[in-house]
C-alpha cells in the first residue's frame, strides 16, 4: 500500500473517531496520538492509535480494523461464526448463515460488523450486515459482506 500522505488528526476529529467507534462498537479507544494516513492505491483511510491501525474510514465512517477489534474487544455489532467457518472468512470471503452462531441484536442491515471465531472470539474479518443481527443464524443465504480480514493489505499494513 502506498502511502499518499499523513498528518495529526484535530482534536475534534479524534473526539469524531473516538465517538463513532464508542457508539457502533461499545468500545472506548484511550489513544494518545491519532494520524491519518491516506493511500495511493485504496478505498480505505487508517487512522493510527498511538502508531497502530486501529480504526479505518469505511465509507466516510471511522470503523476498527480487524487488528484494532481484536485489541479492544467489542461488545456491539459483533457476529460470531463456528471454526468451519474460520478459513473461509480469513480468506475473505462474504458470511453464510449456517456459520453463524450468534449476533448481537442491535445490527441492523447496511451497519458494518466485526466477525469473530466462537472459540477465543478473535476478530476474523470486518464487514457490513445484509440482515438484523436477530435474523442472521439460519439455514441459507448471505448475510455479511466482507470489506476487510486477517492477511489482507490493509490488516498487513504497519504505520
Amino acid at each position: 500500500m502506498q502511502v499518499k500522505s499523513r498528518h495529526h488528526l484535530r482534536s475534534d476529529d479524534v473526539r469524531d473517531v473516538e465517538t463513532a467507534v464508542a457508539d457502533a462498537l461499545g468500545v472506548e479507544l484511550d489513544g494518545d496520538t491519532y494520524e491519518l494516513v491516506e493511500f495511493e492505491d485504496s478505498e480505505f483511510d487508517v487512522v493510527l492509535v498511538d502508531g497502530e491501525p486501529h480504526v479505518f474510514y469505511v465509507d466516510d465512517e471511522p470503523f476498527l480494523t480487524v487488528a484494532g477489534a481484536n485489541a479492544t474487544e467489542p461488545t456491539s455489532r459483533v457476529v460470531t461464526v463456528d471454526a468451519g467457518a474460520i478459513s473461509f472468512v480469513s480468506d475473505g470471503a462474504d458470511v453464510m448463515r449456517p456459520g453463524i452462531v450468534e449476533a448481537t441484536s442491535d445490527i441492523a442491515p447496511g451497519d458494518l460488523v466485526v466477525i469473530a471465531e466462537e472459540t477465543h472470539g478473535k476478530v476474523l474479518a470486518v464487514g457490513r450486515a445484509k440482515a438484523d443481527g436477530d435474523d442472521m443464524v439460519g439455514d441459507s443465504g448471505k448475510v455479511v459482506e466482507s470489506i476487510h480480514h486477517v492477511g489482507d493489505d490493509l490488516f498487513e499494513f504497519s504505520g
